[in-house]
This record gives structure tokens, C-alpha cells and sequence, in this order.
């Protein structure tokens, strides 16, 4: 049966090839779909994890010069006793780190580099969930007493030392020295493309009285607060929790527009979330399409074929064949056709997705999984839309068959 299935395909090679064409642009589709869907969701959880779980971020906004507003961040309505406020006020808070940045030039021996000073304690790297690859966090000491210590990101350490190890060495920011004691892991590129490792982070004293100074040293302002809830609490709850807290310290009340704004991470990475699922209900929409299309393909050559063998049919039922032989020599062809569209399309598939995943730079993840789900979606449908014309061979009464010439 199987031989005569090969041989039945094979006698016109190319309606055979046109056939599976259908079968095989629509299990490409299919198997594209499902990578770049589980792409883009490890992506999100890739962000998730990068940015820091559960995670506010409460910056200076709404703040005005001479009448007109300021962008958020421009003004300078947090302080340090804002984030204490938070942390020991809301329950469902976890800490609430406070941070100042600026941008430095950082130097080590004949090398330097431009990167982005962060003022933090310990409790930054414990909200960004930040290990450190090789050295030490800040004590408790150094901390309070503004100690020269710095902690590099990956790219700082390689732009400065390249494959040296920076560790208790010493580098300069201005006129400051600052002695190595740690080095972050790599976390690679946020949400808008930032490179995270482009950093150094100093103890927060340090950085206002210190490096920064200006208003960061007389006022205890700092640029934003990084707020980390604890597991299972309600994150907008929280938000609000927050907003409170801020407007009954910096004496807002009724319609006063708070002079702060707080951020969501993981509203906004779930709303791309969200956007990239979308994007992969329609490409499923257009992959279905595709296998359905070549389904009604194999449909009409089959029933061509049955139509063209007629007299076969009616001699193997004349000479003793039962009608469930025909049907499943039929379905047979129709199965192995449906076959060699899913493998070409597999192949096609994971071709077109790691091409598309290279040129626009889309997240895409081929699982094992996922080429067996194409292959046996293509391998159904052609072996479904092939059992009419199996069930309308197996049906023709051998007397009427014979006749046709």
C-alpha cells in the first residue's frame, strides 16, 4: 500500500510539488508564529527580570520654573526621608531605595570612559536584584561615612581593564578616587535599548557630598526612588499606598497636583505583553489561513486523482480489494503528501524565523515543541481534507467503475 502511494505521488511530480506548497508556506507560518510568540514572551520576562520584580519607581515631577511645568525628573521633590517614609509606613513595601545619578568620566591608568554615576545603598542592588560577579557589596561603614568605594558595571570594567581584574584597584571620577571593591553581572540592554552595564555605583553619601554635590548635598534630594513590593501584594494597591504617603508629606491636598510621578514597571511590560500577543493572534489567523488553503489544495488534486483513476479503483474492487483498502491507500497519499509539506515547511520555517529574528532584530525561541506542533497541525489537515475524496474512491461500485474509460 505504501509503495503504491509513492508510486501514485511520483507518476506527476510536479502536481505533487504544487500541492505541497500549500502545506508547506502554511506550516512555515505556523512554525514562525509559535518562535516569535515565545520570543517576545521570554523577552518580557527576560525585562521583568533584568529591571527587578515587583518594582515602582517614584521620580520628581509636575514641578514648575518661572510658570511653565517641568518634564518628571527635572525637579527635585524627593529626598531621601520621602523613601524612608515609604518603607517604614507601607506595609507591602519591602524598602525603598533611594538614588542620585549623573554622568562622569571615570578613569584608570591611560584609560577612560564616559559612563553614569548611581548614588545608592545596598538596598538598590537588592530592588534591581543585581548580583555581583566578582568583590563585595558596601558595608555598613562605608556606607554611612561616604567612603571612596565604587562597584563597576560589566562595561565599565571592560572599557577601563579590559580582561584585567579591577578589583581593589583604584580609578578616578574628576578629582576623586575611588577604590574597586565589585563588579555587577551583566544584565545587557533595558526596555529602551540602555545598556544597564554602563554604570558605577557609589554609596549614596558619597555621591551627593562628594562627587555631585550642588543641591544633592544640602537638601537630601535625590533623583528617584527605586520602591520594591513584596511577593504577592497588589502592585497598583501599593502605587497608591505611595501616592499618598508623598502627598500627605509634601502637603498636597484636594486638587493639588502632586509634584511626583510613579511608574509601574510591570504595567508597561505587560501592556508589551500584550501588544506582542496580539501580534501573534493575527500572524496565527494568517498561518491557519495558509494551512487551510493548502488543505483545499490537496482536497482538489485528490479528487482529481480519483476521478483520473477510476478504472484502477474499479479493477482492485472487481478483483477482491475491500472499499476500506482503497480508503486507506488514499488516505495514505493524502498523509504522505500532508508529510513532506510539513518537513519542507519545518525546514522553511525555522529558516524564515531565525532570517527575520537576524535582519529586525525580533525576539524568536524554536522549541522542539513548536516544530512538532506545525508539522502535526499541517500533517492533520492535509490528511482531513484528503478523507472526502479517500471516502468517495472507497465508495465506487466496481461495476460503474469498469465502465469508465
Amino acid at each position: 500500500m505504501l509503495r503504491a502511494a509513492v508510486e501514485a505521488l511520483l507518476r506527476n511530480r510536479l502536481r505533487t510539488l504544487l500541492t505541497a506548497l500549500g502545506l508547506v508556506i502554511g506550516t512555515a507560518s505556523v512554525l514562525a508564529t509559535i518562535a516569535i510568540g515565545d520570543g517576545a514572551r521570554a523577552r518580557v520576562a527576560e525585562q521583568i527580570r533584568a529591571l527587578g520584580s515587583n518594582l515602582i519607581v517614584v521620580t520628581p515631577g509636575n514641578a514648575r520654573s518661572g510658570g511653565a511645568r517641568l518634564a518628571a525628573g527635572s525637579g527635585h521633590g524627593l529626598t531621601i526621608d520621602d523613601g524612608a517614609a515609604i518603607a517604614g509606613e507601607i506595609a507591602a513595601v519591602e524598602l525603598a531605595a533611594p538614588v542620585v545619578h549623573g554622568v562622569v568620566q571615570a578613569v584608570a591608568a591611560n584609560a577612560n570612559w564616559s559612563t553614569t554615576l548611581i548614588g545608592a545603598d545596598a538596598d538598590f542592588l537588592v530592588a534591581r536584584e543585581w548580583p555581583l560577579d566578582t568583590g563585595r557589596v558596601f558595608s555598613a561603614e562605608e556606607m554611612a561615612g561616604a567612603a571612596k568605594v565604587a562597584i563597576l558595571g560589566a562595561t565599565v570594567a571592560e572599557k577601563l581593564f579590559g580582561q584585567a581584574d579591577p578589583i581593589d584597584a583604584t580609578i578616578r571620577v574628576g578629582t576623586m578616587p575611588l577604590r574597586v571593591v565589585g563588579i555587577l553581572a551583566g544584565k545587557g540592554q533595558d526596555t529602551q535599548g540602555v545598556n544597564q552595564d554602563d554604570l558605577l555605583v557609589v554609596p549614596l553619601a558619597t555621591a551627593r557630598t562628594r562627587i555631585l554635590g550642588g543641591l544633592h548635598a544640602t537638601a537630601r534630594s535625590v533623583a528617584f526612588l527605586l520602591v520594591k513590593v513584596r511577593p504577592g501584594e497588589d502592585l497598583a494597591g501599593v502605587e497608591a499606598e505611595v501616592g499618598d504617603v508623598l502627598r500627605q508629606r509634601h502637603r498636597r491636598v484636594g486638587d493639588d497636583e502632586s509634584d511626583f510621578s510613579i511608574l509601574n514597571y510591570a504595567e508597561t511590560i505587560a501592556r508589551q505583553d500584550a501588544a506582542a500577543r496580539t501580534v501573534a493572534l493575527l500572524l496565527s489567523a494568517v498561518a491557519g489561513i495558509s494551512l487551510l488553503v493548502g488543505g483545499i489544495g490537496v482536497m482538489n488534486v485528490m479528487l482529481f486523482s480519483v476521478t483520473e483513476r477510476t478504472r484502477e479503483i474499479g479493477v482492485r474492487l472487481a478483483i477482491g480489494a475491500r472499499p476500506r483498502d482503497v480508503l486507506a491507500q488514499f488516505l495514505v497519499e493524502a498523509a504522505m503528501l500532508s508529510g513532506m509539506g510539513a518537513v519542507a515547511g519545518a525546514a522553511l520555517g525555522i529558516a524564515a524565523t531565525l532570517g527575520l529574528a537576524a535582519l529586525a532584530g525580533w525576539p524568536a525561541a524554536i522549541r522542539p515543541e513548536a516544530i512538532l506542533i506545525a508539522g502535526a497541525a499541517s500533517l492533520l489537515t492535509g490528511t482531513a481534507f484528503g478523507l472526502y475524496p479517500a471516502r468517495r474512491a472507497a465508495g465506487s461500485p466496481p461495476a460503474v467503475a469498469l465502465r469508465c474509460e
